[in-house]
Order: structure tokens, then sequence, then C-alpha cells
């Protein structure tokens, strides 16, 4: 089988756990041929270098979302009217809430582009930002986007313009994603579009996975002095896309109900969906979940990126709390990676609420809270740092699939969590969740776990079990070659009336045998032949 699968920001590059999920799928499937079309986010990702990719990877063909993609092309007159017309449907979709409009809108655009190109110039045009304009102004808009100014439609055609890249890449003409059997995005949003178009002009089955809704990441990133405008605006064009690649997608595949829920509320049909939890390699974490009692029982242990989305302050506030109460208990703070002036914001309020003790990393064992790295040189690993207590600790506010709480699981660590995201799915019972930005809540779950080491050991075995049955790389990659088959099974929507596996995968193999006998002297002959 040949798989396309479109990344953005991930595999192959080096960074992120997008990358993680997407390695470990491509090598857990090695019988079958993957033909990788990646959208890089920036200039460093794309610095930071690739990753090693096996033999079975037979093609990458990557492209910048950063970078300026002006193929120097410009429209004829009769481009331009065809351009205005179509650019209008999709405005019009965006600004009035119209589907229909948006996407013949937007198939109508990437007609223009297989054809025409000159997408980068007609996108940045007068013509693109007065069609914005008058859809903006029109009767039913909402109430921000008729306040748009001037500057805000620059802003959001700009923007437009990164976004609709996808229609200008030659990636769909054969031998490219219009002659593969199946098309995985591994993200919604633009990461999908090339799919979307696979699908449309060439009838390829189309797979979408989110373990992160990219439309709420939308929603949660914009930047806090966007004029509210163009939020507006970006916002009711992510939106369309995203409930457009919902209903098209043969097959969606959330990484847990939190996202699917997302994806049903913008229109996916139900039928189409099936949760697929990440996959994490279980045997990193074996050593230290098979010794549940390792570890200091009074030490709490958090895990993960320090960013305000994680709620580091809630937590120190919490252990306060707790330290009153049990003051032999230490925080150990492991950073994953971490935002600078969140960090410098966490290490000044530790010296705060415990002015007689600095919480510096290098006299652990000291100190009630310390800061440290993991998994960087001389630093411990995620297994030695969740080994290093008994109790995980994740305070998050926001959260999709938490990662961390899952790792947690695997090495047998009883854990105190907030009602985040998918928090309660993965816990299933086996561990403790309290409210979000709630201090006194927090500290009183991890006192109840701190006084009952028992307790503790149990919930933490539970744990473990439950991450065994649910969270293995071999269950994801069960799951995704169930899924490719099934696509394949339904039959083929390609217009040409091609079907899966017409071509056998030795006629791309050159040699004789590329012409088989039975198309030479007909299949009575190629019968007698195989006798």
């Amino acid at each position: 089988m040949r798989i396309g699968l479109l990344t953005e920001g991930g595999y192959p590059y080096v960074a992120g756990e997008a990358r993680l999920w997407c390695e470990r799928l491509v090598r857990g499937l090695p019988q079958h041929e993957f033909e990788l079309y990646a959208l890089s986010r920036s200039a460093e990702e794309e610095g930071r270098g690739r990753v090693p990719l096996p033999d079975h990877v037979t093609r990458v063909t990557t492209a910048p979302l950063w970078a300026p993609a002006d193929d120097g092309r410009t429209h004829a007159r009769r481009e331009r009217r065809r351009f205005t017309a179509c650019f209008t449907d999709l405005v019009r979709g965006v600004c009035a809430a119209d589907p229909d409009a948006f996407a013949a809108g937007l198939y109508e655009l990437a007609l223009l582009a297989r054809e025409h190109g000159g997408m980068y110039a007609a996108l940045r045009s007068e013509t693109a930002v007065r069609t914005v304009e008058s859809a903006c102004r029109a009767p039913g808009a909402a109430r921000a986007l008729q306040a748009a100014r001037v500057a805000d439609l620059l802003a959001f055609v700009d923007e437009l313009e990164r976004v609709l890249r996808p229609l200008s890449l030659d990636w769909y003409e054969d031998p490219g994603l219009g002659a593969t059997d199946v098309c995985h995005a591994t993200a919604g949003g633009v990461a999908a579009l090339p799919g979307l178009l696979a699908k449309r002009f060439f009838g390829v089955p189309l797979l979408v996975t989110e373990y992160g809704v990219r439309l709420r990441a939308h929603y949660l990133v914009r930047a806090p002095e966007e004029r509210p405008a163009v939020r507006a605006l970006l916002g009711a064009f992510h939106f369309r896309l995203a409930a457009e690649i919902y209903a098209r997608a043969d097959l969606l595949t959330p990484g847990n109900a939190h996202a699917r829920r997302w994806q049903e509320r913008c229109g996916a049909p139900r039928q189409r969906v099936r949760t697929v939890y990440p996959g994490m390699e279980a045997d990193r974490f074996a050593a230290v979940g098979e010794d549940p009692e390792s570890g200091d029982p009074d030490t709490l242990v958090w895990v993960g990126r320090i960013e305000p989305a994680k709620d580091l302050i809630a937590l120190l506030h919490a252990f306060a709390e707790i330290r009153r109460s049990a003051p032999h208990t230490r925080l150990r703070i492991f950073a994953t990676a971490f935002v600078p002036d969140y960090l410098a914001d966490c290490r000044s309020l530790a010296a705060q609420l415990f002015p007689d003790e600095a919480a510096d990393a290098r006299t652990v064992g000291e100190n009630p809270v310390t800061f440290e790295e993991v998994g960087g040189p001389g630093a411990p690993s995620a297994a030695e740092a969740y080994g290093a207590g008994r109790i995980v600790v994740l305070s998050s506010v926001i959260e999709g699939f938490p990662i961390t709480l899952a790792e947690a699981m695997f090495c047998g660590r009883a854990t105190v969590s907030t009602d985040s995201g998918a928090v309660c799915e993965v816990i299933g019972g086996t561990g403790l969740v309290v409210p979000p930005r709630n201090p006194r809540a927090l500290a009183d779950a991890c006192l109840a776990l701190l006084g009952e080491p028992e307790r503790a050991l149990r919930l933490g075995a539970a744990a473990r079990a439950r991450a065994l049955e649910l969270f293995t790389v071999e269950q994801n990659v069960a799951a995704f070659r169930d899924g490719y088959l099934e696509l394949l099974a339904r039959g083929s929507d390609r217009p040409d009336g091609d079907v899966p596996f017409a071509r056998p995968a030795e006629a791309r193999v050159p040699g004789h045998w590329t012409t088989p006998t039975w198309a030479v002297a007909g299949p009575a002959a190629g019968a007698e032949a195989a006798l």
C-alpha cells in the first residue's frame, strides 16, 4: 500500500511530539510504502535537520510556510476575473458563514492555481483586499468584521496567502499524492489541505488524525494584542476550513474524546470518527514501572514544558499549603522545555514563598522546590524524573492529550491532576482529579496520597495497567493499519475509475517483469505460463 503522509511542523524534522508519533507509525508499518509531504513552519525548524528515515519512505517532499512563495506569475485578464469570482465565494463563505460558498471558492482557487499559478500575487493584490472589505461590509456579517480597517484587511490577506499556499504546490500529479492509495494528514487545518485536494480531484481516501485540535489551538495561540477584526476573520476562516475537512474526510481519528467532541461540534459525522490514542514506548519506563516502591515517598514530581498553560504558579501556592501540614515534603520540577520569562516568574515566586530556602537545583536534597532539566546531557532521563518520587502532579489549565500524565502512568506513579483537556479520560479513575486554578484542592489531594502511601501504590499499579492497555505504540500502529485497510475496502472514488492495487507494486521495479505475460498474450497464456 502507498500512503501519503502529510505533516506540518513535525516529522521528519527533529523536534516535537508530533514527530515522535509519526516516526513510530512509519517504523511500525515496514510492509507499506510511505511518501512524506511535509510543511515546515520556520527556518529554525528546517535548520535543526531531519531524522533518519527508513528505506520504505520512498519519497520526501517539503515546502516552507514561512518563506515567500512568489512563482513570478501574474494572471491575464480572464484569469483575474476568474480569481475574483472564486475568491469572492471563499470570503463570502467566511464572513457570511456559508459553507457551500466557501467550498466552491476553495476548490475553484485550487483549480486556478494548478492551471495558471500566480496565487501569491493574486492573494496579495488590491483586488483581494477590496473583496474582503466588501464581504465584511455586507449585510449579515458579524459586528467585529464590519469594523475591520485597512490594516486589518492587509493582515488577514497576508495570513490567508500563507495558509492557502498548499493550493499552489506541485504535490498532486502522478507520481504525487494523486497516485497514493491513502492520504493520511497528521493534523487538521493547513496540514490536511493537500489531502482535501487529493480527495477532491483524484478520489484518494483521506484520513485525518488530530491529537490536538488545530482549530482549538488557533483560538488559544492568537496574540492578545491582535486586533479584534483580524481575530474574527482568521477565526471564521479556520472554522470553515476545519468544517470542510471534517465533512469530507473518509475517516477521522482524534486522539481522545475531548478532541472528538470538538470535531463533532464542527460537523464531523459520528460514523466516520474513531478515537485512536497516541502510542508511547512503554519500554522506556519499564524499569521504574516494575519497581513501584522506588522513589522518595515524600517527594512530589512535576514534568513538562514550563509555560503559563501549565499553571506552575498555582502548583507553587498549593505546595506552600502542603508544607504547612507536611514540612518534610519536597517538590521537584523537571523541565522538558521552558518559556524563559515564565520560568523566571516561577523561580521568583518560589523564593518569596520559601524565603529561607533557595530554589536552586545545584543543591538537590536541601531545598523544598527545585527546578531541573530533563533529557539533556548529564540530566536525568524522563523515567528517572518520574521515579524521583511516588506522586506526580499535573496543574495545567489548558491541555490536549496529557503526554506527561500517560508517561507517569507507565511508571506506575499515583497522580494528582487538574480537570483539563483529556485528563479524566486518560486517568480513568486511577488518580485524583481536582478543579483547575484551585491550589487548596490541589494541596488537599496531594496530602491525601502523602498520608496514605499504600493507596498511592495501589493507584500507581492500576494506572500502569491502564497505560499498558491503551497507550502503547503497538495499539496505535494496529489501529492505523486497520484504518488504512478499511478505507481501501470501501472502494475507490477515483474519477478515472482506477482502483487500489490495480497497478501492482512490482510494476514500479525496473526489469522484464514490469509487463505481465497476460498483458501481452492474453489471460490464457498468462495462466499457462504460471503453470
